[in-house]
């Protein structure tokens, strides 16, 4: 048995840009996680994890992909549906809880294609 050795960059296709809203979340599974992708203008496209830190389980939810997009001090955001916190979709940092944040992706447009590659470091 021979170990694979993983690609240093792996993009993975969701959808054309074209079929996305501006400002509006959709959920899409990519490297078997639940990611919210959000296009805040007619070629910008931002990826978070799709899990909401501050839900608790709550059934209302229903994720970060149904949050409401904005701009706070020229920060793209997101606000948790839950409890209205903003993630800073470029980082997924907190903008209400530095010491809270969800991964943030990587993500690019070929050709109109939306292709989502892995979660950005944490050192950005």
């Amino acid at each position: 048995m021979t170990a694979r050795t993983a690609p240093t960059e792996e993009w993975q296709p969701v959808c054309r840009l074209v079929e996305l809203e501006i400002a509006r979340g959709v959920t899409a599974l990519v490297h078997g996680q639940a990611i919210a992708i959000f296009k805040v203008d007619e070629e910008t496209v931002y990826a978070l994890g799709n899990h909401d830190p501050f839900a608790r389980a709550s059934a209302h939810a229903g994720g970060i992909a149904k949050g409401i997009v904005g701009v706070r001090d020229d920060v793209p955001f997101v606000a948790s549906p839950a409890h209205r916190h903003g993630f800073d979709l470029r980082t997924g940092r907190c903008l209400d809880d530095p010491q809270v944040s969800v991964p943030a992706y990587d993500v690019k447009v070929v050709e109109g294609v939306v292709l989502v590659g892995h979660r950005k470091s944490d050192a950005a």
